[in-house]
């Protein structure tokens, strides 16, 4: 069994178990629940100080679905792999220090039938994008498979096509990991944001990485719902200057429900 072991432990999120998971309850505990029913979430994806309240005001609605929820589709950005096209990992499973989350192998292998999709591990070795989102959702949900895929420099129509393909019912959760703008001053971070999440609202597929660094896995989400006909809703929109950092150049994070 191969296993995908934590490259950011320790540096965006603590790396003893207790620790972890004090914080994200924490971080959950103070989300308001709102009765939201999400297909997909929008998080962000930085170090938990800076961007975890910003995410748990998302993850906060899995509450009441988490019985039902058996599969993850988690897509984020690769920040240190140039990649056309979408990435799978070779291995079997996630870990992190909360323990190991299985992968949903044979979904995996029906994507790779796709001319878009390849198997490159080195994309996932160090990409923080989805690592970061794994300890909320083994903190929410009960067991649950999932599916990691980076994706690249990708058209929305592609993304969207591994999407459908892995959409499921009740029982399959979407997430998009993407934070907004970066290393604006807090003034033209927060002009910026709240026109990005208007977009996003609007179900425009046409974002830019200047927009959201995880423009490709986000278009690729909002043309399914605008095939789909369904509502984005936003939970929150804040900076690094909100939460724990200066605000002369912050990193804009959002989080937002599909449904």
């Amino acid at each position: 069994m191969t296993i995908r072991q934590p490259a950011v432990a320790g540096t965006f999120y603590p790396d003893s178990p207790g620790d972890l998971s004090h914080m994200i309850t924490g971080l959950l505990g103070e989300a308001k629940p709102k009765n939201l029913s999400p297909k997909a979430l929008v998080v962000p994806h930085a170090g938990l100080i800076y961007s975890g309240p910003i995410a748990a005001t998302a993850y906060r609605l899995l509450h009441a679905m988490a019985p039902d929820i058996r599969r993850v589709v988690l897509l984020g950005p690769s920040h240190r792999v140039p990649l056309q096209g979408l990435a799978l990992p070779d291995c079997d499973a996630f870990a992190t220090p909360l323990g190991q989350i299985p992968l949903d192998l044979d979904a995996m292998a029906t994507l790779q039938s796709f001319n878009q999709v390849q198997v490159l591990d080195q994309a996932h070795a160090q990409e923080h994008s989805l690592e970061v989102q794994c300890p909320f959702l083994q903190s929410c949900l009960g067991e649950f498979k999932l599916i990691p895929i980076v994706v690249g420099d990708s058209s929305a129509l592609s993304v969207a096509e591994v999407i459908e393909q892995l959409w499921g019912e009740q029982e399959t959760l979407i997430i998009i990991s993407s934070d907004l703008s970066h290393f604006h001053s807090y003034e033209e971070a927060c002009y910026r944001d709240q026109q990005t999440a208007k977009a996003i609202e609007q179900l425009s597929s046409n974002l830019t990485g200047g927009q959201a660094c995880g423009c490709h896995p986000l278009n690729g989400m909002l043309k399914v719902a605008q095939r789909r006909g369904m509502d984005v809703i936003t939970l929150d929109v804040r900076n690094s200057g909100d939460t724990a950092g200066d605000k002369s150049r912050v990193v804009g994070y959002g989080a937002f429900v599909i449904q």
